[in-house]
């Protein structure tokens, strides 16, 4: 009979484990410009997200976002997506999953996304207008509290492609600002966020300008500026 017990104890303990573990979905359809850079960053996020012990899933199915699709995931990232991926129901679904308190992470492109959605504006904070080549570029971190920046000297030179925005919401909390100064093509001015969070909706956001190269994701920096956003993001455990 003890033997039973001791079993059966065994089995729920990992059963409940099981249940309690997180999971993540790594989206990255794209209808307009696609990034070379997709499969590299999807193949980095899924290791990074395997040594924090969270599942995740990487697609290009919108037929996931449904309620039921979306309701095992405690975050959603946008992997540079491009362009109107969303039908209108699965627009709806999504404004419930952010509602409901999940997370959402937008990495480079994802605010080259969804232009005619006003509500997926709000979510990712703005929009990209336009980028010069790329090159290398000083970044002022602002927040180094944050655990997506918290490893970050107070000045990173990075290299990479540097997003111009347009429609960029106000109250942000910026964690990162460029210094244009730094580089060519920035339009502007002194107040360049490159990275932010903020609460929408119900959710948390996350969002990053950086990605555009393959390179920049063998970073160590980077890699951790990822998963510290990605774990800020997650919904508190019950």
């Amino acid at each position: 009979m003890n033997r039973i017990f001791i079993f059966l104890f065994l089995l729920l303990g990992m059963s409940a484990a099981v249940q309690a573990q997180r999971q993540v979905l790594i989206f990255s359809k794209t209808k307009g410009f696609r990034h070379g850079s997709i499969e590299k960053g999807a193949e980095v996020l899924k290791q990074l997200l395997d040594k924090e012990k969270i599942k995740s899933d990487h697609s290009e199915d919108a037929v996931l976002f449904t309620d039921q699709g979306l309701n095992k995931y405690d975050a959603v990232i946008f992997l540079s997506t491009t362009g109107d991926i969303l039908d209108n129901a699965q627009q709806e679904a999504f404004v419930r999953y952010i509602q409901s308190g999940k997370g959402f992470v937008g990495i480079h492109a994802a605010t080259d996304t969804e232009f005619d959605w006003p509500w997926y504006n709000g979510l990712v904070g703005g929009y990209f207008a336009s980028h010069p080549a790329v090159q290398k570029a000083k970044i002022d971190v602002l927040d180094r509290k944050h655990p997506a920046t918290k490893h970050l000297d107070p000045i990173w030179w990075h290299k990479d492609e540097w997003y111009n925005f347009k429609d960029v919401k106000d109250g942000l909390h910026v964690l990162m600002n460029l210094d244009e100064k730094s580089y060519q093509g920035g339009k502007m001015g002194d107040q360049h966020p490159i990275s932010w969070t903020q609460s929408y909706d119900g959710g948390k956001v996350f969002y990053t300008g950086l990605g555009h190269t393959d390179e920049s994701y063998d970073e160590p920096e980077f890699q951790k500026h990822l998963i510290g956003g990605i774990l800020s993001v997650l919904p508190k455990k019950k």
